[in-house]
């Protein structure tokens, strides 16, 4: 599609799929959470589709590593295959698990022309070292990067963008895969941004990848978001699961962005707390919590409050009742003896 400069510009912001990870916690669930993950881009690309954005984001860690099989590689580019064919233009960059060195997975396949974008077309751009930026002219937008060949970055990748009135296009679109400082806890992140950078980069929209859960911001003038994971990685990441649709409209002489948050991926997560004084026995306590049984359900079970004398509880025997019905069952016993 050729976006209309009347009109509001869609974006799809979505990072950190990880596909291809191996989840050696989830012992012989974990070939399931990969399809899962699998599902989510897919469930992903549709809404893309489905919702006619001009531009689809990818903020680096598409792949969980830089070893992955070539089947995956060509189910990936099946679904930005189905974008080329609606003319949705998609830009990815690496992140720091699908790193762009020397083996990186976007060196030894050619994702665009897998996917069916033609050489001198703009509908698949992966930003590299030496290609820091894409100009799409229809869509009035400039997407622009800093990648680096290692893991940790030599410094930010924000040191040295300055696009406050940039002439060649109405929107500047910033891609980076990076952790926003925070004092005493990003200190070892390989790629790290400050609020002060963000702010300085002039940019309208800063579409960050690294952080699975959604969140937004502002730093100055510049909007930032994260767009979280679309499917879990780790079975504790809550806000992941969803996507951004984002909204960039011009009015009036002025500049507005608004966020939609979708949800995309199936996990859930239900967190309980049980009064040990209404459980009676073990079997009791395992037939209650069948009751929730659901294969993409995280349960985090807690026993709380004074127990009888008689309850004799084992949890590590109730989770391994209970394993095959749920995706992930964790139950603590925190419960206190009767005095």
């Amino acid at each position: 599609m050729e976006a209309d400069s009347n009109r509001m510009l869609r974006i799809l912001h979505t990072a950190d799929v990880h596909l291809g990870a191996r989840h050696a916690d989830l012992g012989d669930a974990a070939s399931g959470q990969r399809e899962r993950q699998f599902a989510a881009f897919k469930t992903t690309v549709d809404l893309a589709l489905g919702e006619k954005v001009d531009i689809f984001l990818i903020a680096g860690d598409l792949f969980d590593s830089n070893t992955q099989p070539s089947r995956l590689v060509e189910r990936v580019a099946a679904e930005l295959a189905r974008l080329v064919r609606s003319r949705i233009r998609t830009v990815i960059i690496p992140g720091t698990h699908d790193v762009y060195d020397h083996a990186s997975v976007y060196r030894a396949h050619d994702l665009k022309a897998l996917a069916g974008s033609k050489p001198n077309d703009e509908f698949v751009t992966v930003l590299t070292p030496d290609k820091p930026e894409v100009l799409f002219t229809a869509c009035d937008a400039l997407i622009v990067s800093s990648v680096f060949d290692t893991k940790r970055a030599p410094q930010s990748p924000l040191r040295n963008l300055r696009l406050g009135g940039d002439p060649r296009a109405t929107w500047k679109i910033g891609l980076v895969h990076a952790a926003i400082a925070i004092s005493g806890k990003t200190d070892g992140d390989d790629v790290v941004v400050t609020k002060d950078e963000i702010a300085a980069t002039g940019l309208d929209y800063l579409a960050l990848g690294h952080w699975h859960s959604a969140q937004q911001g502002k730093a100055g003038h510049v909007i930032y978001a994260y767009s979280g994971a679309p499917e879990p990685v780790a079975v504790d990441q809550d806000r992941a699961g969803k996507v951004l649709i984002v909204g960039l409209d011009e009015s009036r002489g002025g500049k507005s962005i608004t966020f939609e948050e979708r949800t995309v991926g199936k996990t859930r997560f239900e967190k309980v707390d049980i009064d040990a004084a209404t459980i009676k026995s073990q079997p009791e306590l395992v037939t209650r919590l069948t009751t929730r049984a659901d294969p993409d359900l995280v349960l985090d079970v807690r026993l709380r409050g004074v127990r009888a004398d008689e309850l004799d509880i084992d949890t590590d025997e109730i989770e391994n009742e209970l394993r095959r019905s749920f995706l992930k069952v964790r139950v603590r016993d925190q419960s206190l003896p009767a005095l």
